[in-house]
């Protein structure tokens, strides 16, 4: 008897690839598998562990919310670098699981990875996470999704600002992309809106994912002063007890921290992936078109905040939700100004409003004034 080899995804497309070069088989009989279409497959990719108390956790929670879906089966795979890796990835999905929907989720699987899957399987949708999907440009079986998150730092600001003795908090960045620098000028304004003295040293990694960077990175930023730290880093695990074991207060980032920081853990800006994959989901087993640009706020319920911690003070919490009452009735804005960038010149001008749906944002390069810190 022939005993049979294990088989995981990436090696999955070696042996299909050859056997249907060997039967003559055309590629698209294994990009489309007959399958009952009341039936939907999703996949969804993870750059890191699902268990990561952060951004990957995250969307993992999404997940589970529509494993539980009539007619929906879930294949997710962790641990797949931004490299090809995620191409044989999203091919064994497609090809082994049958596929039909596909959340490649990490920065680094739009372009160019995502792209070809999509050219390659036409039949199949692909939405990414924070990709900027451009009409005309992309495949029109792709798009992107993302929340405006900014809201959430801009909160965890005004917990920072009133809880700040030093007024001086800190910031670990991976990558000085536009999504990152908007997270950072967020969290210094919502701490500014308190004590406009304040001012935020941020550190960047270089990496999504470094635990020795980042505790290197949180160490630096409590021996400069800094009493109050936030991130933008896949996992804020290492951050978050980092700073919390140096005597520091922390605001959390993607998913929920506090059990990691209980006394210390001030609120956190939490993404809620659920609700967008449900609507995502929905459409595709009705047969509907699914968005290719799909953003929303905290009204939208695309953003959450943790629960209060025990070192916010009953003023800080008084400004916290009053905030957050605006932001839910649409009628906050992060950015407006007049806004400084830390070089001196104008972010935003005497008279100009950013709404919190502002494609301008998405493309931010600069850091605003009181940020310590550079983008190069």
């Amino acid at each position: 008897m022939t005993k049979l080899l294990p088989m995981n995804r990436r090696s999955f497309l070696q042996t299909t690839a050859s056997g249907a070069a060997a039967l003559g088989l055309a590629p698209s009989l294994f990009s489309t598998p007959a399958a009952a279409q009341a039936a939907l497959t999703v996949g969804f990719i993870y750059v890191g562990p699902k268990d990561d108390y952060g951004y990957n956790q995250a969307h993992a929670e999404g997940a589970a919310v529509i494993k539980a879906m009539s007619g929906v089966t879930v294949v997710e795979e962790e641990n797949v670098p931004e490299t090809v890796d995620v191409q044989k990835t999203m091919e064994s999905m497609i090809n082994l699981d049958g596929a039909s929907l596909v959340f490649p989720t990490s920065f680094g699987y739009f372009d160019p990875h995502m792209l070809e899957m999509a050219k390659k399987y036409p039949d199949v949708q692909f939405r990414h996470c924070g990709g900027l999907w451009k009409e005309g440009v992309n495949p029109m079986n792709t798009g992107s999704y993302f929340g405006y998150i900014g809201q959430g730092q801009y909160l965890n600001g005004i917990t920072a600002g009133y809880a700040s003795k030093s007024k001086k908090i800190g910031f670990v960045a991976a990558k000085p992309i536009p999504q990152v620098l908007q997270n950072i000028n967020s969290f210094l304004l919502g701490a500014r809106s308190v004590d406009p003295a304040i001012t935020c040293q941020v550190i960047f990694t270089g990496e999504w994912s470094l635990a020795v960077k980042e505790a290197e990175a949180t160490n630096a930023l409590v021996d400069q002063g800094a009493d109050v730290i936030t991130c933008h880093v896949d996992s804020p695990k290492v951050v978050v007890e980092t700073a919390a074991g140096r005597g520091a207060f922390v605001c959390g980032y993607h998913a929920n921290q506090s059990p990691l920081a209980p006394e210390k853990y001030l609120t956190g800006s939490e993404w809620a992936w659920g609700n967008v994959y449900t609507d995502f989901v929905k459409k595709a087993q009705a047969g509907e078109k699914l968005g290719n640009f799909v953003r929303g706020g905290l009204k939208d319920g695309f953003v959450k905040m943790s629960p209060l911690g025990p070192g916010v003070s009953e003023e800080a919490r008084k400004k916290f939700d009053a905030t957050l009452t605006e932001m839910m009735a649409g009628s906050f804005s992060v950015f407006k100004g007049p806004i400084k960038d830390n070089k001196g010149g104008d972010a935003v001008t005497a008279g100009q409003t950013f709404a919190e749906d502002a494609i301008e944002l998405e493309s931010m390069a600069y850091l605003v004034e009181g940020v310590v810190g550079s983008t190069s």
